[in-house]
Parts: structure tokens; C-alpha cells; sequence
């Protein structure tokens, strides 16, 4: 029977049921049945039991040379006629007392037929007992102490201290229980294609630590086969089968389901692709997280069969379940380890944004956002505006990125809002320039409705990866059905460059990105609060103030007023006084002008904090022509020329206010003059003007901005800030024409009251330019 296919019609199917016997092939590895191949490996025999009466109903065609009686003498008979009574009447008591369904487990030890020790194993599924023979060098009472040996191994493997030393463990633990050529740990990423994270192997091996493999080498019923059992032993890659007389049970009709049979036959496109690997001999072990396939532990073997008894293979099993269950725990190890580190930083990190004032304190920050997550790039939405840094997209990729968003449901979801890729040109349009910057996002909202984000940014990193040979390598070659795919010969390294992708984020990275959301939502919220109370207090001690300065100014009017009368009084009746007398008199009087000029100041400042602007389109030509003609008079006798810039726009502002403002400014511009003529310039520059000053304030950028220059004194750098304080003059008091000192901060506060902002340019004996800008424009 040799490449022969025997076909069986099954009733319960309806379909033609292709049997593998001697590397027999079939059409397509995707259909092959994995888990009834109706044949096993030849080194073993199988019985199929009845439950009820233990006897047999399939066996191996094999059965004659290891148990001494042929299929047709055994089928219909009870198992003591294999056993004898005395171990079929242990097996029955051991089905009795154990259980085996689904879980094979060794049983007792048979002489076979030429007087080799055969290893039983038994189990059951789907109503049948599976009775296993198996010839191993080594029988699974008188093998080496796997006991002591799998206890040091499971020490070694619960001290890994993180995923790849856990990987490390397995590969040499298996390698030393097992004696294989090769093992390795295989890891399968979520496109389905795997790699070799891990790697024990002779010395004189090639190394395949980092090579990857394509999807279609394990196909999805090999893998549904190994998500249901730990182990898959193949004693000799190539070596005949056996197959099962009937091939159906001639009860039920049905194929024998052998997915726990240690001897089940293998896959031809299993066995191929190892044959082209050289591989002689191999075990496979699973990793699994829960129900998914993580892994696989693979071990190879070179150098003709190898001999894989049950105690060796129940050792390397448990080392399976350990390593499954060690591998949440050593990445969650990995996890906490890199949690604590960038939770140190994500503490400090808020801490100072709630100490300097505000969330752009984690862009520009001693720490910054990518202090928080491992990146490149980092932007933060905040204050309608973008913060960033780093290697980030411009701010209209940003803003296009951020609308594109706004359409996802993950990124609205109450649980967990958040979006995070490797590669974003897969979700939406990337140009070259922006997947070289923006390969990888990483993106959470600040708040509830979107209006603040976070972007954290990798770029592509163009990888070259290191394959097992050509992933695309697949031939069809003739069979004797037609033709067929069969596994790739070639697997010498292949490498192929993927672009587009970046550094792959970690689960650990998208939860610590979670939680720095929930404490900065915490502290918007907060500040937002406090904010709101610090206003409201403000607001009210701003009136109490404007009340107490309206109220003492006017009340300190009237005594005054009686002050001054009666020191004049006393001047005119002092004409025969001392001189001395005469001049504290006068002193006196001039006391009393000054005090009533600067209560008359005190009392305009009051009533600028407390009079509603009533806002209204400004004819600047207009105002400022009416600015000139009320400060005319201060002009004095020097000749002086003004120059105001034709076609000043119009602006929606109180006009009252706005042209006292220019009316103080070119007041100031006309007094403080040393030069023999004086010179004034009056302009602006319209919004967003290409000539505007580096130096000026951020905020004003998108206004109009005017400015009154004059060639005068100019005022000293060092006193930027105390030319504003009410009261505060720079020289004696009756220099330049006296003055009170208001002037400057009665415009500061009419200009911040437009929303605007004040600012001056000035050198010393050159001259001083003020600028406004009024946000309301």
C-alpha cells in the first residue's frame, strides 16, 4: 500500500475522507485532517476500545509484529486477548479510578510481542477507550528520575526574571531533559507570521535566533491542533505508518478523533517541511495565554530517530504549562518594572504642570511628555492651541489627524479612549513626509469632549526582516491527484525591508498613557475650579477697590478743598510775615494743588475700572486727528512734525477711551522731548504682518498693532516695569512740565480692558515707540 490513498465514503459527512499512508499526499494542507489522520507512527501500536465491554473495535494494521496478532484477529475481541487477564483487568481498574478523557496518561508496561517493553498509555474521547503502544529505549519505569529533574528545572524557570530569560530557561531545560539538537521558542505575531525569540542548539548549528517565518508554515489546522494539546512527539520524521483497520468505527461511522494520541500520524505537509529542513526527529510543545496560542517550544533533531518515552515527554509537558503560566506573570514582572520607572516620571511630571501653571508645562517643562512615554514626537492640544515637541507633523497633519479621530469610536469610548498604531498610513491617508515622522501614534484625550489631546509620535523605522527563507515560496508541485501546494524547500535567510511601521507600542506604554489621562483630567479639573474661585474673589476685591479709591479720592476732596482756602487766606494777610513764613506758605498751597491733582487722577483711575465700554465701530483716522487737537496746546513753542500712516482701519472699541489713550501717548511723546524738534510717527501693522518684532508677545500675534513713536528722551530698560505704576515718575516733579504720573497706567488698564496689551520699544536719548494691540478687533 505503499503512496497509495485509500478512500472511505462516511456516511455522517457525506465527502470522500483521504487517509495518508507511507507520505501518501493530499490537496491542500488546509484541509488536511489534522486531527483524524486514521494512521499512526510506526513505532507504536493503537487499539480503539468499546467503553462497555473493552473490546476492540480498530487497530492498527501493525499490530501483528509489536502485540503478535493481526487486525482480523483482534478486531471484536476483548482487550485481555492482547494484555492477558491479569493487565486487562489493571486497565479496566485503573479507567475506573483515573480520569483519562482527553488526558493519556501511563498505565503499566506490556513485554510486546519479541519481548521489547512497550509502554501503555490510555485515554478516552468521544465514547472510546485509546489504548497506546509505544517501543521506547527506555521504558517509563526503569528511565532516568525525571522527577528531580523537572523539580530543578521548574526553580530555574519561576527565577526568570522577565520574558526572555523565561525564553532562555525553556529552550536549555528542554535541551538538557530531552538531549534535541535544537530548541527553540517560537513566537507568533498578530499578522500570524512567527519568529525565534529563544534558541538553545549544538554548537556547530547555524544560529535562527531573530529569524522569522511566514503564516502559511503552520497552518490553521495544525495551530487548532496545538491550542488543544501540549505536545506533539515525532520519534522519526519519514519513518512508515500505520493505519487504522477499519479506517471508520464500524459503529458510528465516524473517523477516530486522535488529537491526544501521542503516536497519531503526522501531517504530510508537516513531515515534508521538516524532511527540507533535515530534520530526522522533532517535538512540539504550546505556550498559550488562556485559550490563544502565544507559542511554541520546537525542538529538531538530526541524526536519524530519537527516542521520546512517556516520562520524558510528560516532563517536558509540565514544562510547557509552566512556561504558559510563568509568561504572564515575567511580562507582567516587565510591566511593572518599566511601570514604576515611567510612573516616577509621570508623578513629576504632573507635579509640574500643576506647579508652573498649566498642562503646556509638559511640553516646555524640565520634564516633558516624552520623559512620560518612550517617543520621538510629542503634541499636546491645550488653550486652542498645539504645544509640541520633538519630531511631530506640522500643525495642519495635526489637525487633520486630530478630525480624523474625532470619527473613531475607540477614541470616544468611556472605558478606555484611546488610539494606538504601528502603522497609521494603514488607517488613513500618510504622506512619505508624515509616515517619517508619524509611523506610530499613541493618542488619548485630555477630556471628556476632545477639547485637549496628546499625540505621542515613533517614526517609521524601515525594517529589515530576517526570514527562514522566502516567505512568498510555496511551489505547486505534480502529486498523485494533480497538483498541490507543498511546504517550501528553501530556507536559507531571505531578508525582506517592511515600511510604513514603527517601533511596535507596548500594552504597558497604552495603560501608562491611560492613567497620566486620568491624573491630568484630575488636575484640569481641579485647576478649573480653583480658577473659577480665584476669579470670583478677584472680581471682588477689583470692586472693592475701584469703591475705596472712587470714595476716598472723593472724600478727600472736601478737606482739601478747606486746606487750600485757609492757606490762602493766610498768604494774603502774611504780606508783612517773615520771608520765611511767606514761603511755607506758599509751599503749602502748591502741597494743596498737587494733592487735588492726584486725587483728580486717583478718582479717573477709579472710574476707568468701573464704567462699561460701550464698544462700537472707530474711525482711527478720525480718533486720532481728535487726539492731536486735544493735546495741541501741550505742544509748547519747539516746532515738532507728526506723521500719522494714511489709512489707519477701523476698530470696534470704546472710543472715548481709545482716544484718551492716544491722547496720554502723545502727551508722554510731546513732554518728554530734549531734541530741538520734536518728531512723531503714528502707524500699524495690519494682523499677522510679516514685519512684526520677534520679541513682541505671542498673543497679539493675530491683531492689528499700532504705535506711536517719538525721537524723545527714551526710557532705561530697568524701568520697563515701574513706568506702569500709578504715580511713578521716572524724573523730578517739576521736570517736563510736572505731571502727576497716571498717564501710562490709566492706558495699561483701558488697553487690557479691550482684551489687549501694551508694550513699549526704547534707547535712551533716541526715543521710545509704544505699541498697542486690542484683543477686541
Amino acid at each position: 500500500m505503499n503512496g497509495e490513498t485509500n478512500e472511505a465514503r462516511l456516511p455522517w459527512e457525506g465527502q470522500t475522507y483521504s487517509i495518508k499512508r507511507f507520505g501518501t499526499t493530499i490537496t491542500n494542507c488546509d484541509s488536511e485532517p489534522s486531527q483524524t489522520p486514521g494512521c499512526i507512527q510506526g513505532h507504536g501500536a493503537l487499539l480503539v476500545l468499546r467503553a462497555k465491554d473493552l473490546t476492540v473495535a480498530q487497530v492498527s494494521d501493525n499490530s501483528g509484529a509489536l502485540l503478535g496478532h493481526p487486525p482480523q484477529a483482534l478486531l471484536g475481541q476483548p482487550v485481555s486477548r492482547v494484555l492477558g487477564e491479569a493487565r486487562a483487568e489493571e486497565l479496566r481498574a485503573f479507567l475506573a479510578r483515573v480520569p483519562v478523557d482527553k488526558n493519556p496518561l501511563y498505565v503499566l508496561t506490556h513485554p510486546g510481542h519479541n519481548g521489547a517493553a512497550l509502554d501503555v498509555t490510555v485515554h478516552t474521547i468521544d465514547g472510546v477507550v485509546i489504548v497506546e503502544f509505544e517501543a521506547t529505549a527506555h521504558s517509563a519505569v526503569d528511565g532516568p528520575d525525571y522527577f528531580s529533574l523537572i523539580k530543578q528545572s521548574v526553580h530555574r524557570l519561576q527565577s526568570a526574571s522577565s520574558v526572555q530569560a523565561l525564553g532562555n530557561a525553556a529552550t536549555a531545560e528542554i535541551r538538557a531533559l530531552t538531549g534535541l539538537d535544537r530548541v527553540m521558542v517560537y513566537k507568533f505575531h498578530e499578522d500570524g507570521h512567527g519568529e525565534v525569540v529563544a534558541e538553545s542548539r549544538r554548537p556547530d548549528l547555524s544560529p535562527w535566533l531573530g529569524l522569522h517565518y511566514p503564516a502559511q508554515d503552520i497552518p490553521e489546522p495544525a495551530r487548532e491542533l496545538l491550542r488543544r494539546t501540549w505536545i506533539r512527539p515525532l520519534r522519526e520524521i519519514g519513518a512508515p505508518l500505520s493505519e487504522l483497520v477499519p479506517l471508520a468505527h464500524p459503529d458510528t461511522g465516524r473517523p477516530l478523533t486522535m488529537t491526544h494520541c501521542a503516536l497519531r500520524g503526522p501531517s504530510v505537509m508537516h513531515t515534508e517541511y521538516l524532511q527540507n529542513m533535515g530534520v530526522t526527529a522533532g517535538l512540539t510543545l504550546s505556550i498559550r495565554r488562556g485559550e490563544q496560542l502565544w507559542g511554541l517550544i520546537a525542538g529538531h533533531h538530526y541524526t536519524g530517530a530519537f527516542d521520546l518515552p512517556y516520562n520524558m515527554r510528560a516532563a517536558c509537558e509540565l514544562i510547557a504549562q509552566i512556561v504558559s503560566l510563568q509568561h504572564k506573570a515575567a511580562e507582567d514582572r516587565d510591566f511593572l518594572s518599566q511601570q514604576r520607572r515611567f510612573d516616577e516620571v509621570r508623578q513629576l511630571l504632573v507635579s509640574q504642570a500643576a506647579h508652573d501653571g498649566g498642562l503646556s508645562a509638559m511640553v516646555d517643562g524640565s520634564l516633558t511628555l516624552l520623559d512620560a512615554i518612550d517617543s520621538q514626537g510629542a503634541a499636546l492640544f491645550h488653550e486652542e492651541r498645539w504645544w509640541r515637541i520633538g519630531q511631530t507633523p506640522p500643525e495642519d497633519e495635526l489637525e487633520r489627524i486630530a478630525d480624523w479621530l474625532s470619527g473613531r469610536p475607540e477614541f470616544a469610548s468611556s472605558t478606555q479612549p484611546v488610539f494606538v498604531t504601528d502603522e497609521l498610513g494603514k488607517h488613513m491617508a500618510c504622506s512619505p513626509e508624515l509616515s517619517a515622522v508619524a509611523s506610530g501614534l499613541l493618542a488619548v484625550p485630555l477630556s471628556t469632549r476632545g477639547q485637549k489631546l496628546v499625540f505621542w509620535f515613533r517614526p517609521e523605522t524601515l525594517r529589515t526582516i530576517e526570514w527562514g527563507g522566502n516567505p512568498h515560496d510555496k511551489p505547486m508541485v505534480p502529486g498523485p491527484n494533480g497538483p498541490r501546494l507543498t511546504p517550501r524547500r528553501s530556507f536559507e535567510l531571505f531578508s525582506d525591508s517592511v515600511r510604513g511601521r514603527s517601533r511596535p507600542w507596548q500594552q504597558w506604554e497604552i495603560e501608562l498613557a491611560l492613567r497620566l489621562r486620568l491624573v491630568v483630567m484630575e488636575l484640569v479639573i481641579s485647576r478649573a475650579e480653583h480658577l473659577t474661585e480665584l476669579n470670583v474673589d478677584l472680581a471682588r476685591s477689583n470692586d472693592d477697590l475701584d469703591a475705596f479709591a472712587y470714595v476716598a479720592s472723593h472724600d478727600l476732596k472736601e478737606p482739601l478743598r478747606g486746606i487750600h482756602k485757609y492757606a490762602h487766606q493766610l498768604s494774603e494777610s502774611a504780606a508783612r510775615a517773615e520771608p520765611q513764613d511767606a514761603q511755607r506758605i506758599e509751599g503749602l498751597i502748591r502741597l494743596t494743588l498737587r494733592m487735588d491733582s492726584l486725587l483728580d487722577s486717583l478718582l479717573h483711575f477709579s472710574r476707568v475700572g468701573r464704567v462699561a465700554l460701550e464698544l462700537e465701530d472707530v474711525d482711527l483716522d478720525e480718533l486720532v486727528r481728535e487726539a492731536l487737537e486735544m493735546v495741541v496746546a501741550r505742544r509748547g513753542d519747539k516746532p515738532s512734525e507728526v506723521v500719522v500712516a494714511p489709512q489707519l482701519p477701523h476698530m470696534r472699541a470704546d472710543r472715548v477711551r481709545l482716544r484718551e489713550v492716544f491722547v496720554n501717548l502723545l502727551s508722554n511723546a510731546f513732554k518728554y522731548n530734549d531734541k530741538p524738534t520734536v518728531r512723531i510717527e503714528i502707524g500699524w501693522y495690519p494682523p499677522h504682518a510679516v514685519n512684526r518684532k520677534a520679541h513682541w508677545p505671542p498673543e497679539v500675534t493675530q491683531h492689528a498693532i499700532f504705535y506711536v513713536k517719538d525721537n524723545g528722551i527714551g526710557i532705561e530698560a530697568r524701568h520697563a516695569e515701574q513706568v506702569y505704576k500709578m504715580f511713578k515718575r521716572l524724573h523730578g516733579r517739576d521736570e517736563y512740565g510736572g505731571g502727576t504720573g497716571a498717564g501710562l497706567t490709566i492706558v495699561k488698564k483701558l488697553v487690557e480692558r479691550h482684551g489687549g496689551a501694551v508694550w513699549f520699544d526704547s534707547e535712551p536719548g533716541v526715543g521710545s515707540t509704544f505699541y498697542i494691540s486690542l484683543g477686541v478687533s
